[in-house]
């Protein structure tokens, strides 16, 4: 019989809700600051939102990044992902 891989789950920042780990964008606090992940491989506490402005509006309403991360987060953070969110939408 084979074995059934599990598939990692993560709570979105924003809406909070558990998901499959590939579906959402991964945000980290790294040495240098805050960035995204794009390969969701880079070294640093992560912290996970979905790829859709509702929960990114959420997430900034809820304080989520600020929350995982136990430090205040840059405006310029939120832009950064906002402007992910759209090159993801628009593909």
């Amino acid at each position: 019989m084979g074995t059934i891989k599990k598939i990692p789950q993560r709570q979105c920042v924003g809406c909070r809700e558990m998901k499959n780990k590939k579906e959402l964008i991964r945000v980290l606090k790294t040495d240098e600051g805050i960035i995204i992940d794009d390969t969701g491989k880079k070294n640093g506490r992560g912290a996970y939102i979905c790829p859709n402005a509702d929960c990114l509006k959420k997430a900034i309403d809820n304080k989520g990044l600020e929350r995982s991360f136990k430090m205040p987060v840059d405006k310029r953070v939120y832009e950064d992902l906002k402007r992910s969110l759209e090159n993801i939408e628009t593909r």
